[in-house]
């Protein structure tokens, strides 16, 4: 069978429709669908989050349910949470290996097995949400992300979104840059780096047992998601200062890694309906994230347990030049990640022009 992937905007209408509002609120749309040859198929899907994790664990069981439903139920999919299939960080070998046909993770967790991977979950100072969307659709993105997972048998896409992260969970105030040195922060992907070069800890730990570190000491201060998803954690219950602005993440994008061997078997409408199904958990994960998001923001407001605190301005200063001197060199490893983190910039520029004009002043200006 011809190979075939499809852009977001092409999945989405080679599908057919996935009603806006339906796909913003996560409803399920049927779509009528002329029975082919191939006959009832099903996949195992195994992720990176505890079961349905508000935030990505909850947009990886709606993609395996709307897949279903599109699909009238040709293709179905058993979806396995962090460690009943693979553990957590397992999933991008699991699918590559073919122990599992889907997966639902982070693409900067594969940082050490494809360095540019971090580019397609979000970046230091980077881009934000609808900005890293339209890179990815219409900036090239997809196209080198396909290029640097294809000699693994991998096929990506976006599928969610936690929006705007938080700058993480402290148990002391920070005041100073002397405050953070020789802290244990549990962090990823870039950001994780960046915290190093301002002389902390940073390490990898799964999502489900990032509270049990936090609460026993191993690490004094954790960045996960936003509000929504880390008190569903309890990260609020033990660390009371929260950290803003998320430098060290700016964005949040949910992967979907597919089995190209897979996809391939699938009769034509089936891989539109992956690619679609996708494309709407990318929309509804990002909605729910910042309408739920704000609904955690004002319910911690009037907490007495929880302090919101502005990183320090000498802060945020030695952490830009960090991100710089960061993104420098994990350009220099190879030319695939060097042209990834050329697209990236320019992505930046091209980008950051417009919001500087739209966005920015727009939210400044704005009255809540």
């Amino acid at each position: 069978m011809t190979k075939q992937t499809f852009t977001r905007r092409q999945a989405l209408g080679a599908a057919g429709v996935v009603a806006a509002g339906a796909a913003t609120a996560g409803a399920a749309v049927t779509l009528s669908t002329p029975a082919l040859s191939q006959g009832l198929v099903k996949w195992k899907m195994a992720t990176s989050w505890p079961a349905n994790l508000p935030g990505p664990g909850v947009s990886a069981a709606r993609l395996a349910e709307r897949i279903a439903s599109l699909s009238g139920g040709r293709l179905t999919v058993d979806l396995f949470a962090a460690g009943e299939l693979v553990p957590a960080f397992g999933v991008f070998d699991a699918v590559s290996q073919g122990v599992a046909e889907m997966g639902h993770t982070a693409a900067f967790f594969w940082q050490g097995k494809v360095p540019g991977a971090v580019f397609f979950t979000t970046v230091p100072f980077g881009l934000t949400p609808p900005e890293h969307v339209a890179w990815v659709d219409h900036g090239g993105g997809q196209a080198l992300w396909d290029e640097l997972y294809a000699p693994f048998g991998v096929k990506p896409f976006m599928a969610g979104n936690t929006g705007f992260q938080m700058g993480g969970w402290f148990k002391r105030p920070v005041k100073t840059l002397n405050d953070l040195a020789g802290l244990n922060i549990r962090s990823a992907g870039l950001g994780g780096e960046v915290f190093r070069r301002l002389k902390m800890n940073a390490v990898a730990i799964p999502p489900g047992e990032i509270f049990g570190a936090l609460e026993s000491g191993v690490v004094d201060a954790v960045e996960f998601l936003g509000p929504f998803s880390d008190v569903a954690l309890g990260f609020d219950r033990v660390a009371p200062y929260y950290l803003w602005p998320s430098f060290n993440k700016p964005n949040g994008t949910g992967e979907a890694l597919v089995s190209t061997a897979a996809l391939d078997r699938l009769d034509p409408d089936l891989r539109a309906i992956v690619a679609t199904a996708c494309a709407a958990e990318a929309s509804a994960g990002l909605a729910e994230a910042d309408w739920m998001n704000g609904a955690a923001v004002r319910k911690l407001r009037k907490t007495d347990h929880v302090t919101f605190t502005r990183w320090p301005p000498v802060v945020i200063e030695a952490a830009k030049k960090a991100a710089t001197a960061v993104v420098a060199d994990l350009a220099a490893q190879s030319p695939q990640t060097a042209k990834i983190a050329e697209s990236y910039a320019s992505a930046v520029t091209q980008l950051g022009g417009w919001s500087e004009l739209s966005t920015g002043p727009y939210l400044t200006g704005r009255v809540a």
